[in-house]
């Protein structure tokens, strides 16, 4: 068993433990921690969810009593199909309230405060000018802006009308947007003109001319000014802040089916035309209201960080701790602008009690030996959470030696597919090194062998047993659903298999591996990438890594490149020191069959490594997205290696 690092403490006061009791009144239970009580919300999926609904004070009509219409795992499922609302009511319900709403910044601004009640006013008076503008529930609004206050106005005005929000960050490239918005038709995009990063302004002008000259459905183009940004425009395009200029005050909320469409989300589209994936506003809201509002406690005192861009359902999830009455923090730039220690001394800056980032940051921060207990009170500092790819042990003993001692770590995982979690964190358990704290409440979330199998303290496929109200509703122009069911339900019938290779044991704790279509298989032994990364990262010489399995003599051979630390060059001393951690550490299974030193190791712009789209460089495809990528040329890299042409 892995060692514990934090425990909690009051957990009588908490939400989960609050509902634990509505359900032991209710029906007469005497569920008395965690475990029982995810094992009931999985075993009575159409009564969780309901009294999940009644205790998150979701604003809606109709009668909810009608859960699902069917508890067979598949794709299309209606859930309550007698209910009605709106997304953005519900994130909007405090709007009476004085209290700040959104915090939001960039690198070269100050901070720009907005009560709820302020929010809602500038909601009502762009949802006023779109609906003038002629826009209509089911109508696709398309964004390419940073994470700011604008985008959250222009979000919560879209979903207000029952339109359809689809949005990507200012960092994409052409083909990137293009090839998300032109498969949804939009009829208005919101964009920028410029943006800064890492002390640089960039010009966005250009990009945005060459986008719409591929989107032929757009009808208006509305333009963003934050503060900091160039301010001249098109005469053809609408200044947003025009669009804020009128007298309305009040906002009509027509209530919409349960699943009515509120965002479209892509796949990364590093091996192919990226997914366009269409989630409904009564499943992400309640999915979004039992995540914030159970596994992160959540309430109106918290101020809420994720560091995030538009592109990332990261932002979606931010967002929806408006629902909850709490502060939420908008921060665009670089993480580490104008020095290493920004994001930390952000915390204290704006008093931050839930702060969210990525495993890689995290890594970062470790590689490059920074102590924020040294610099930062962090007094603020409640939960840290932490997803975009595993977190490692490593990263875990970092945050509690050299961030804070006293702070629930969350590790959390998910994605795009599900635009929220499977696993995550828990205010009233333990932290283990290296694990994700539980499966997500009403989460039949299993791991199975190659046979279809379920195991436990084993790896496997992370699947799901059970229908949950946030699986997509459909794929965008996938008509027969072809699509939507091969990408989850054609490996095993009747369950979600997610692409994640993972360990459950025997405490319901979780440990993710990696992408289980990268994962390693030398001698018929299923090994996970993360794996090999905890070990190969933490020695002094690598800055980086990325690992394949190549196919070879009627077996697979791993396949190790090393992005090493500046001077420093691969010999082979340090290949069999290389080779010989891995041994001792994992097993010989594990140690690869030939090692290279790289420049650069290719990410998606959400901070995923892509295995996949350099295993298949080496097999001789093309990768066709290569927008997808934050460094696309590094992809050049791994051309013509002689040493690895096929047999």
């Amino acid at each position: 068993m892995n060692e514990i690092l934090w425990n909690p403490k009051n957990t009588k006061n908490s939400n989960l433990v609050k509902f634990m009791s509505v359900i032991n009144t209710k029906y007469n239970l005497k569920l008395n921690d965690y475990q029982t009580l995810y094992e009931w919300s999985v075993k009575n999926i159409p009564d969780f969810w309901l009294e999940l609904l009644f205790f998150s004070d979701i604003l809606y009509s109709g009668d909810p009593t009608n859960v699902i219409e069917d508890l067979t795992m598949k794709p299309n499922l209606k859930w309550f199909p007698e209910m009605s609302l709106n997304f953005a009511e519900n994130l909007l319900k405090h709007k009476n309230s004085k209290s700040l709403a959104i915090v939001s910044k960039n690198e070269n601004s100050k901070a720009v405060k907005i009560s709820y009640e302020e929010l809602y006013l500038k909601v009502t008076k762009l949802a006023h000018s779109m609906k003038n503008l002629g826009i209509k529930p089911g109508d696709r609004i398309a964004a390419i802006l940073p994470n700011s206050h604008d985008a959250v106005i222009a979000m919560l005005a879209t979903t207000s009308i029952g339109a359809i929000w689809s949005s990507c960050s200012p960092d994409f490239g052409v083909a990137s947007v293009t090839d998300r918005f032109k498969q949804i038709d939009p009829k208005l995009i919101f964009s920028i003109q410029s943006y800064s990063y890492n002390g640089k302004i960039f010009n966005y002008c250009e990009k945005l001319d060459t986008i719409v000259q591929h989107l032929p459905s757009l009808e208006h183009i509305i333009i963003s000014n934050p503060e900091g940004s160039n301010t001249n425009r098109s005469k053809d395009h609408i200044d947003m802040s025009d669009l804020l200029k009128n007298d309305a005050s009040e906002l009509h909320f027509e209530r919409f089916p349960f699943d009515h469409p509120a965002f479209i989300l892509y796949t990364s589209g590093t091996t192919g035309l990226p997914k366009s994936i269409v989630h409904g506003a009564g499943g992400t809201l309640l999915q979004h209201s039992k995540e914030l509002l159970l596994h992160c406690n959540a309430n109106n005192k918290d101020i809420a960080f994720y560091y995030s861009t538009c592109g990332w359902m990261m932002w979606n999830w931010l967002i929806s701790f408006l629902s909850v009455g709490s502060t939420i923090i908008l921060y665009d730039g670089s993480p580490f602008f104008p020095d290493k220690k920004a994001m930390w001394n952000l915390i204290d800056e704006l008093d931050i009690t839930i702060f969210g980032t990525s495993a890689k940051f995290i890594d970062a921060c470790n590689t490059n030996n920074l102590i924020p207990s040294d610099f930062a009170k962090l007094d603020s500092l409640v939960q840290i959470l932490s997803t975009g790819s595993p977190l490692s042990p490593e990263s875990f003993d970092y945050i509690y030696n050299k961030v804070k001692n006293d702070v629930l770590l969350g590790s959390i995982s998910g994605g795009t597919d599900i635009i929220s979690c499977f696993a995550l964190n828990n205010p009233i358990l333990p932290i283990f090194r290296g694990e994700l704290q539980c499966r997500g409440l009403g989460m039949d979330v299993g791991a199975f062998n190659e046979k279809g199998e379920p195991v436990l303290n084993e790896k496997g496929e992370l699947v799901c047993s059970s229908p949950f109200p946030s699986m997509p509703i459909s794929f965008w122009n996938d008509e027969n659903g072809e699509k939507y069911f091969n990408a989850y339900f054609n490996k095993f019938k009747n369950t979600w298999a997610h692409g994640d290779f993972i360990e459950i044991n025997d405490h319901g704790g979780v440990v993710i591996y990696g992408r289980s279509d990268a994962t390693l298989n030398p001698g018929g032994v299923r090994i996970g990438t993360a794996e090999i990364y905890r070990i190969v990262e933490s020695l002094p010489e690598v800055d980086d890594s990325l690992v394949i399995g190549q196919e070879w003599n009627n077996d697979q051979r791993i396949i190790l490149f090393l992005k090493l630390k500046k001077t420093k060059k691969l010999t082979n001393k340090l290949s069999d020191v290389i080779k010989q951690t891995i041994k001792t550490s994992l097993s010989p299974r594990h140690v690869p069959s030939l090692i290279f030193q790289v420049k650069d190791i290719p990410y998606t712009i959400s901070g995923k490594k892509v295995e996949l789209a350099v295993k298949k460089i080496i097999e001789g495809d093309h990768v066709v997205n290569q927008d997808a990528l934050s460094n696309p040329e590094s992809l050049d890299l791994y051309r013509s290696i002689p040493e690895l042409s096929s047999r």
